[in-house]
C-alpha cells in the first residue's frame, strides 16, 4: 500500500494492526494459560482431581469436627452443605488473589520476551484459576445436595452475585498485591501471616448474626463476610443476612483493582526486574 503525500501509511491499516495485536496478546494467554495448567496440575488426571479433594476434605474436616461439638448446624439440617457455601466461595477468593499476586514471580522469565506483557500473565491466571474453581464449585455442589438428605429450594440470583463478587475482589486484592509484592518483597512474607486468620473472620464456620456487636462491628468491613452471607441467601431463601452490601463489597474491588492496575502500569518494569 502506497504512502500519503506526508510519508505516512493511510489509517485504514491502523484497525488491522490493533487486531493483530490482540491476536497475538490471546495466543500469548492461551500459551500462559496451558503452561500454567501444566506446572500446576501436571499432565495426569490426578492433578486435577486434587482440585477437587483439597475443597472437599476443608469441606468434610468442618463438618466432621462441627458435627461432635453440636447438634445441628446454624442454617439447615446439613452440616457439609453449609460449610460448603462457605469454603467455595471463599477458596474462589483466595485462590484468585493468591495466584494472581504471584503471576509475575511465576512467569518472570518469559516477560522479558517483547511478544509476551505483564497483564497477559495476570489474564492467564484469572481465565484459569476462575473457570476451575467454578466447575469445581458446581461440581462439588451438585454432589453434596444430591447425596445429602436436604431438600433445598436454590436461589441462582444471589449465588451468582456471590461468585461474580468473589472473582471481583480476588482480582482486586491480587492485582493490588502482584504490584507491592514486586516492589516490595517482604510483604509477601508479611501478608501470608497476616491472612492466615481470614477463614475463621469470614463468615465461613460462623453467621455473621450470630456473633456480638463489637465482633459485628468489626467483621463488617471484611468484604467475604458480606460474600459467604450472599451465597447462604442462595442456598437458604429464609436467610435474610441483612447486613450484606453489595456495592460495598464492589467499591472494595473496584479500588483495589484501580490502585493495582495503577501501580502495575507505572511501576511493571520495576517489578519485572526485581529479582
Amino acid at each position: 500500500m502506497a504512502a500519503n503525500e506526508n510519508g505516512a501509511l493511510p489509517q485504514a491499516q491502523t484497525p488491522i494492526r490493533r487486531h493483530t495485536r490482540q491476536f497475538a496478546s490471546l495466543r500469548c494467554v492461551m500459551a500462559l494459560m496451558i503452561r500454567e495448567m501444566a506446572t500446576r496440575y501436571g499432565r495426569s488426571v490426578g492433578g486435577y482431581v486434587w482440585a477437587f479433594l483439597e475443597p472437599l476434605a476443608g469441606i468434610l474436616i468442618l463438618s466432621l469436627g462441627f458435627s461432635l461439638l453440636v447438634r445441628n448446624p446454624p442454617l439447615g439440617n446439613s452440616f457439609i452443605v453449609f460449610y460448603a457455601t462457605g469454603i467455595l466461595p471463599f477458596g474462589l477468593y483466595q485462590k484468585l488473589s493468591s495466584l494472581i499476586g504471584r503471576a509475575i514471580n511465576f512467569s518472570r522469565s518469559l516477560l522479558f520476551y517483547p511478544a509476551i506483557t505483564w497483564l497477559d500473565a495476570i489474564l492467564a491466571r484469572l481465565l484459569l484459576t476462575s473457570i476451575t474453581e467454578i466447575l469445581v464449585m458446581i461440581i462439588l455442589m451438585t454432589t453434596l445436595l444430591q447425596i445429602t438428605d436436604t431438600r433445598i429450594v436454590l436461589e441462582f440470583s444471589p449465588i451468582l452475585q456471590s461468585i461474580a463478587l468473589a472473582i471481583l475482589v480476588g482480582i482486586g486484592i491480587g492485582i493490588l498485591n502482584c504490584a507491592i509484592f514486586g516492589l516490595f518483597p517482604v510483604w509477601m512474607q508479611i501478608w501470608d501471616i497476616a491472612t492466615r486468620p481470614m477463614l475463621l473472620i469470614s463468615g465461613v464456620i460462623f453467621l455473621y448474626d450470630d456473633l456480638g456487636p463489637f465482633a459485628q462491628n468489626i467483621l463488617w468491613y471484611n468484604p467475604l463476610m458480606h460474600i459467604t452471607g450472599l451465597m447462604r441467601r442462595g442456598f437458604y431463601p429464609h436467610y435474610q443476612g441483612e447486613y450484606v452490601n453489595v456495592t460495598y463489597v464492589i467499591t472494595v474491588g473496584l479500588v483495589s483493582m484501580f490502585l493495582g492496575l495503577l501501580l502495575m502500569r507505572r511501576h511493571h518494569r520495576d517489578i519485572i526486574n526485581n529479582r
